[in-house]
């Protein structure tokens, strides 16, 4: 099936928001020496947001559509280890006012999962453990400093990653996970800026690190499989978007999204899937929904 590992860092790196939504599917790993090479596109929308924690719709913005291409490599180096590299090209539009769009190539996603504990199934199921790491380094000049509309943070970010999952031995699974995401400081193209009530004389902006939750809960049937998934980012700092102004790249961003999936393998080791998420509840984020769907390609050495 699609991999889960490439489905945790095209997730992760291919959001708009500055620390984007972690895994929300881990699971057993490809066998040895298997090659896989993917391409997904996501379709995200909102025309409603929160300002704070005050839900409000902008003229001046309309419909703010984010779309993306994210080209994706994973190779399993051991039946235990598998490394990945992830790269999305975005754009973003706003339907009103006269916000110009952006475009270009995000952040090289580099990194690796490792199998820590995988035993034998039991009565009920088989219980596995997956620790994982991914640094992300922007590939291109363009600006953090034009939210909604700019398509990333501009700054190096490295997350650690926890997975625990169980497999039972009819159809469903399950698994928890939690990440934890260190962001360096951005740099603005201007020599000062205001936010969380303060002014600062540099052009040098504190980023807040990033904590992700997620449950995730489904059934395999077969080449069919079919996940549920409730995922939480909570943002450790940064202030919240001033009364009509612009978001800025420190702001805290919160989520509570629910989505879920549809996953066939098609003859030939080609897998494909679509997906829907939607955000509950936020803060300084937009009420979206987004869209995907996906191509993998697995080739055994």
């Amino acid at each position: 099936m699609l991999s889960r590992t490439l489905r945790w860092l095209i997730l992760a790196m291919v959001s708009a928001l500055p620390a984007a939504a972690q895994s929300i599917d881990d699971g057993p790993m490809r066998p040895k020496k298997t090659l896989s090479l993917s391409v997904l596109y996501a379709h995200d929308s909102w025309d409603e947001y929160w300002e704070g924690t005050l839900k409000r719709t902008n003229g001046n913005i309309g419909t703010l559509t984010t779309q993306s291409v994210t080209m994706a490599a994973e190779y399993s180096v051991t039946d235990r280890l598998g490394v990945v590299a992830a790269v999305p090209y975005i754009w973003t539009h706003a339907s009103q006012g006269v916000l110009h769009d952006i475009s270009g190539f995000q952040d090289l996603a580099l990194g690796a999962r490792f199998r820590l504990l995988s035993p034998a199934p039991g009565r009920y199921g088989a219980f596995s453990a997956f620790i994982g790491g991914v640094a992300a380094i922007p590939t291109s000049d363009y600006t953090p400093d034009f939210y909604p509309l700019s398509i990333g943070t501009a700054g190096r970010r490295a997350a650690g990653h926890l997975t625990l999952d169980f497999r039972s031995n009819s159809a469903w699974f399950a698994n928890a996970s939690a990440s934890y995401m260190w962001c360096s400081n951005v740099k603005l193209n201007r020599s000062s800026y205001y936010t969380d009530g303060q002014l600062y004389l540099t052009n040098e902006v504190v980023m807040p690190n990033v904590v992700n939750y997620a449950l995730n809960a489904g059934v395999d049937l077969g080449n069919w499989r079919i996940p549920v998934s409730l995922v939480q980012q909570r943002t450790l700092g940064g202030g919240d978007i001033r009364r009509q102004d612009m978001p800025f790249v420190s702001n805290r961003m919160d989520f509570v999204k629910l989505g879920g999936g549809l996953m066939y393998e098609l003859p030939k080791n080609v897998s494909i899937s679509v997906g829907a998420a939607h955000v509950l509840t936020g803060r300084n984020v937009g009420q979206s929904t987004t869209f995907t769907s996906g191509l993998v390609y697995a080739l055994h050495l």
